[in-house]
């Protein structure tokens, strides 16, 4: 075999995975077509939050006065979108500067697996070469899923990697479909001055997330003056002399909306096809490589990790199943990953972070529950920062007092969340969670105020 293992994508899965495998000491190579670090640290997580940074830096200024502060600045959009080109350019050297530090062999080209554990990679030129080795990771990531009625032409209707390159910042955008993607985008753009329309085909913005973080952020966007079209379906579109009319129906009737530019952020799409599954043998499920709680497929050999399978599509859950595989391969012991415990965050403002039950998936699932909720209007640090939209909310079991879920939106909350998830990996409980001293002042507090909502104690409401 030309190496231990070998794994396609070099994304927070692929490049996490093979740091691991060489620590482990197994001679690594990894594949890559693009840019070390992937979509994440290239065209996602990475670039998104420099462009968060860039819009709060603006709005402070924009409100500098609510802080005593006077100030005067204009939206430079070039340079924040270079600025944002420029921190994920050095992200990826980081990368890799890791990878030869780990003397793991970076192969340039596209891979594709194939039969007897070898790896086909086909270079920018159309030179292929084919490796061996004792363990093929697949970890090729996903990419921007299009609706049919509305294609991406990388012009007037686009996905997020324009959303991020765009020359000249619009008047006025679409925004078609309100994950992470698309909210994030909206507050983004809405906050340096474009008229943004968010729409939204489920009955509420961020429907993954519990309700009432749900409206709460629809509450914030709608004072911010950004346009919100819930229970909507895009039914077409069509083309104008200044951009995009798109045709939509909801309760009221049926609509229409112009932008100069629609971004389609309806979600993602695995990056299977064209890999060599079918010649491998490799089964796949509703888009997605099946695999076992170890990442392995039904051919021997052959693992899949990240956007391919079928979990929860975000970065530290790549990383995670990536270091999992690996050290099972080593013959470690490692756990199995814990998927009720996966923090999610977006970051828009306010933030919006969680883990864990809704209140209502706890209810489903037939736990007796109590809830805590305390709102950052009492909070004397949001105050002082005049960041008091939103709030933290806990969900616990009343037989055995564990933390079964938390919900937060307001500023900070996606740092604030991994407290909660440290407890529940410990398996703390509920009254642990409220005796431990939490510093005064800080956004923290909110989550022991919030606990001692749930057992009748809270202090500062």
């Amino acid at each position: 075999m030309d190496y231990d293992i070998i794994i396609i994508g070099s994304g927070p899965g692929g490049y996490v995975t093979a740091i691991r495998a060489a620590q482990l000491g197994f001679k690594t190579a990894i594949v890559e077509k693009e840019n070390l670090g992937g979509v994440c640290l290239n065209w996602g997580c990475i670039p998104t939050k420099a462009l968060m940074k860039s819009a709060e830096v603006y709005n402070y200024v924009k409100n500098a006065s609510k802080y005593g502060v006077a100030a005067d600045g204009a939206a430079d959009f070039p340079a924040m979108i270079k600025r944002s080109r420029e921190v994920a350019a050095s992200m990826s050297k980081g990368v890799e500067f890791l990878m030869k530090k780990n003397k793991i062999e970076v192969l340039e080209g596209t891979g594709k697996v194939l039969p007897g554990r070898k790896v086909e990679v086909t270079g920018k030129e159309g030179i292929s070469a084919t490796y061996s080795a004792g363990h093929i990771i697949i970890a090729t990531g996903a990419r921007a899923r299009q609706l049919p009625f509305l294609p991406i032409d990388g012009q007037k209707i686009i996905g997020y990697r324009q959303a991020l390159t765009l020359e000249r910042q619009p008047e006025s955008m679409v925004i078609v479909g309100s994950g992470a993607i698309g909210v994030e985008m909206a507050h983004f753009y809405h906050s340096i001055g474009t008229k943004v329309t968010i729409i939204e085909y489920l009955p509420r913005l961020i429907p993954l997330e519990d309700e009432e973080v749900s409206k709460q952020l629809e509450r914030s966007f709608k004072k911010a003056k950004i346009k919100v079209l819930t229970g909507t379906e895009v039914t077409g579109y069509e083309e104008t002399s200044n951009g995009i009319k798109i045709l939509y129906r909801n309760k009221k009737g049926e609509d229409s909306v112009e932008a100069e530019t629609v971004l389609s952020a309806v979600g993602i799409r695995a990056n299977i096809e064209n890999i060599g599954l079918e010649e491998t043998g490799i089964q796949t499920e509703n888009g997605k490589i099946k695999v076992d709680t170890f990442y392995r497929t039904n051919v021997d050999g052959y693992y899949a990790i990240g956007d391919v399978i079928a979990t929860p599509a975000l970065a530290h859950v790549a990383s995670a199943e990536g270091i999992t595989c690996v050290e099972k391969i080593a013959g470690l012991n490692p756990r199995p990953v814990d998927y009720n415990n996966i923090p999610s965050n977006i970051y828009t403002s306010p933030e919006v972070a969680s883990v864990g039950y809704t209140e209502t998936q706890a209810k489903e699932a037939g736990y007796d529950i109590r809830v805590g909720k305390f709102p950052f209007t009492a909070s004397g640090k949001a105050k002082a920062a005049g960041k008091t939209d939103g709030f933290v909310k806990i969900i616990i079991d009343k037989k055995y007092d564990e933390i079964l879920g938390a919900h937060m939106i307001g500023a900070n909350v996606t740092e604030m969340i991994a407290e909660i998830v440290a407890a529940r990996q410990a398996e703390a409980t509920g009254h642990s969670l409220l005796k431990a001293i939490h510093p005064h002042p800080t956004m923290s507090e909110a989550v022991m105020e919030a606990v001692a909502d749930a057992y009748g104690e809270v202090i500062h409401l």
